[in-house]
């Protein structure tokens, strides 16, 4: 199972925010940036932060992905 954070960019965009407001607002460090541009996991915690500053929950930033291997 993968993860996508398409939500989250598409969500920075539609309120004309950069990636890297949204570090310091949340107070993230760059390597969290890094792995959420990678698709990769992050802690509930960074997640919380995030939401936080946005407004929204971590269904609106995030979604779980089915990888090819899943499909065969």
């Amino acid at each position: 199972m993968g993860i996508s954070y398409n939500r989250l960019w598409k969500m920075l965009i539609d309120r004309k925010m950069k990636k890297i407001e949204l570090q310091r607002a949340a107070g993230i460090s760059g390597n969290v940036l890094l792995r959420l541009n990678k698709d990769e996991q992050v802690t509930m915690e960074s997640l919380y932060k995030i939401c936080r500053v946005l407004h929204c929950n971590v269904g609106d930033v995030m979604e779980f992905t089915d990888t090819e291997e899943e499909q065969q």
